[in-house]
């Protein structure tokens, strides 16, 4: 049996998908939500398959519906590199490109550097909110968000823009008083200056060392959702902190802070979310691959 069905069918169905509702579709698409349920209904019956759960004030998509929408996507992407292929490349970006990111990154690095693709790119309109928490993509409209850590939200394209890793600090004060922890389960012991996220008290860090990957309750008097205050914290000589290598390595040359545990240290490395594939947006694109660059040799790049 041969399915029949329009490419704009598709194209509702994963915006509808996407905004997890016929209504927010609607809205994107300039349509009404009797229209969008409408084609979804065609797409459907074509189908054979229900691509979506109804509730009330929600829809969610089916297992056959996410299935469908992974196709879609791969079929989108082969439309849009088609379109560039035959424009040669030579679209611009351009419009409003609003990016998320965390306050140390965001005003070390990423402030300076999107100033400079600013510079190269006048047709673009560049909004930079820097937050210490992850952020709903599609709830808060954000086409970029520059993260320490892995992308694990499956319906979020993920695009590495530099290594690093997060080492053991101290200051030589702090180090006076305590001493030097000898492997990683005498963290548990140590005042450790914890990053939580808002309600999380406290946590778990998890390390890899000359035995392996080993996780440590740890705990301290001083706990806060915001880096800097923690590093601040590092610096005043209160705990042991867990950072970001490019983050504290100025302090580490300086003598600042001491190494703690050299031969242990967590994965960080940076990584972009979005909500579209870097070839069915140019301004994501253009951001994407400049920050890859640039953290990597220009004149803001990540020091390890």
């Amino acid at each position: 049996m041969s399915v029949k069905f329009q490419l704009d069918d598709l194209q509702v169905f994963c915006i509808a998908a996407r905004k997890a509702g016929f209504a927010a579709a609607a809205t994107e698409l300039g349509m009404s939500p009797a229209y969008v349920s409408k084609r979804i209904a065609v797409l459907e019956k074509a189908l054979g398959v229900t691509l979506f759960h109804r509730a009330a004030r929600r829809v969610t998509v089916t297992d056959e519906g996410e299935r469908v929408y992974a196709s879609a996507q791969q079929i989108f992407q082969g439309v849009a590199e088609m379109g560039e292929t035959v424009a040669g490349g030579r679209l611009d970006p351009r419009g409003t490109l609003r990016v998320t990111t965390s306050f140390r990154l965001g005003r070390k690095h990423l402030g300076p550097i999107l100033s400079l693709l600013a510079q190269q790119y006048p047709a673009l309109e560049i909004t930079l909110d820097a937050v210490d928490r992850r952020v709903d993509l599609i709830a808060e409209n954000v086409d970029l968000d520059v993260r320490i850590g892995d992308v694990d939200e499956p319906h979020l394209v993920a695009h590495r823009i530099a290594d690093s890793t997060r080492v053991l600090c101290a200051a030589p004060g702090y180090v006076d008083r305590r001493g030097m922890p000898a492997n990683i389960a005498e963290l548990s012991r140590h005042d450790c200056l914890v990053l939580r996220d808002r309600n999380q008290a406290f946590g778990v860090w998890r390390l890899t060392g000359p035995h392996g990957v080993e996780k440590v309750k740890v705990t301290g008097r001083l706990s806060s959702n915001n880096s800097e205050i923690v590093r601040g914290w590092g610096n005043d000589g209160h705990g042991i902190l867990l950072q970001a290598r490019w983050d504290v390595s100025a302090d580490l040359a300086a003598g600042r802070l001491l190494r703690v545990l050299p031969d242990c240290s967590q994965p960080a490395d940076i990584w972009a979310a979005s909500t579209v594939r870097l070839s069915h947006s140019a301004k994501v694109r253009v951001c994407v691959r400049f920050l890859q660059e640039q953290l990597a040799s220009g004149p803001f790049a990540l020091r390890q």
